[in-house]
Parts: C-alpha cells; structure tokens; sequence
C-alpha cells in the first residue's frame, strides 16, 4: 500500500467517526447553486465539446497524480481530465478556453475543485474510494454516449447502486463510498466534476477540511503549467 492510500485510509478514518451520512445528498440543501450548472449545461457543454478536437492535449488523470494510476492506467484506455480550478488553485489557461464555465464558478466559492472528465469508449474505472468527507462531488452530464440498449452507456455504481446519467442531468454524492464507472458507449463520456465544501460539518472537521485543502492548493499550484495540458 501507498504512502497515499496509507493517508487516505487515515484520513476516511477520521471522518467517519464525526460525520455520517447517505450515498447520495440532496442538491437542495447542500448545494443550491447546483442549479447554475443544470440551468447552463448547453453552453458548459458547448465549451468541453471544443476539447474533443484537442484531446490528445488533455492529460490523462494518472500523469497529473501518480496516485491514481490503479484507476486511470488500468486498461490502457484514456480517461483525460482537463482541470480548470484544483483545491482553490485556478488553471488560468483552462479557464481562458472556457469563459461560461468559468464566469459560473466565479459565482460558486464552495466550488473547491472543477474538471471536464473524458473517458474513451470501453474504459473501466475500477472499485475505489475518495480521500475524505469535507468535500462532495458534483456530476453533470455533458455528453452522455447510448449504449446498445438505448440509455446512457456509462453506468456509475456508488455503494452498489448504479446510475446513469444522461445530458444535463446531474448528482451529488459522497465519494468516500465506494464507487466504479465503467463506459458501455462508442464513444467518449464527457462530464463536468465539481468538488464541493460540505456544508453544516463540526468546525474541528471544518478545520482539518481547509488544512487538508490547503496542503493540496500548494503541491497544485507548484505544478508547472504545461502539467495542466496545452
């Protein structure tokens, strides 16, 4: 085991024991501004779609963290992340390229973190866990492929439950739970990821929340640009 799995497992740990709660939350109470997103999908769309032309820019997940390698490089089939803000650290030139998606998160400060997720046809996310509980993730569908049956063929399984979600629908959940993706489409699954504060926590969880946080912003922002494609 990693050095990073080894924290991260210490980390959940912590969590845990302080703060409960279901798989999936409601948008509603704990992220009000979600309907920002749903209200413009089209045009975040419109702005992701662009990259499919410049896909080969966009780096795979595992060459910005290495410790994702397991569930990035598993099957030799991309997932590409195109990082606009990272744990409060904006990618100026990301955000350049996507001037509505940005304008929207500049109204959003419990926006910690926020990508274009593109996964290849066939590609396999295995079983895995988030690091802890102070942020939530946020899903929007942007391009959401058919599989053969007709519905969305990327089917997301968290704590055993699958969803599918289709363009302009979205879901906040807790990704400390165990979840797995898998592609079933012909082609590439485009979607917005939002990392998002969780509101109402204890102020010690808060605290080590924005310590945790903080430690991140600086290993983002001491990455070279170019890291963050081109």
């Amino acid at each position: 085991m990693s050095l990073y799995d080894h924290a991260a497992d210490t980390v959940r740990a912590i969590f845990d024991r302080r703060l409960d709660g279901p798989p999936v939350l409601d948008a509603a109470r704990y992220f009000p501004h979600a309907d920002l997103f749903r209200e413009n999908w089209r045009s975040i769309q419109a702005e992701a779609l662009v990259l499919i032309g410049r896909l080969s820019r966009v780096p795979r997940f595992h060459e910005l963290m290495k410790a994702q390698e397991e569930n990035s490089a598993n099957d030799n089939r991309d997932w590409r992340i195109f990082i606009m803000k990272v744990y409060g650290h904006a990618v100026r030139q990301n955000l350049a390229r996507c001037p509505m998606t940005a304008a929207i998160l500049r109204q959003c400060p419990e926006v910690l973190s926020a990508s274009f997720s593109f996964l290849a046809p066939g590609k396999y996310i295995p079983p895995h866990r988030g690091p802890f509980r102070g942020v939530m993730r946020f899903h929007l569908g942007l391009s959401m492929p058919p599989g053969d049956d007709g519905l969305p063929g990327c089917v997301m399984n968290v704590d055993g439950v699958p969803y599918r979600l289709g363009n302009g629908d979205s879901l906040l959940w807790d990704d400390t739970y165990t979840h797995e993706l898998v592609n079933r489409a012909g082609d590439v699954r485009v979607a917005l990821l939002l990392d998002v504060w969780r509101p109402e926590m204890p102020a010690d969880m808060r605290a080590l929340s924005h310590a945790i946080a903080g430690i991140a912003r600086v290993g983002a922002a001491l990455q070279p640009a170019s890291a963050y494609g081109n």
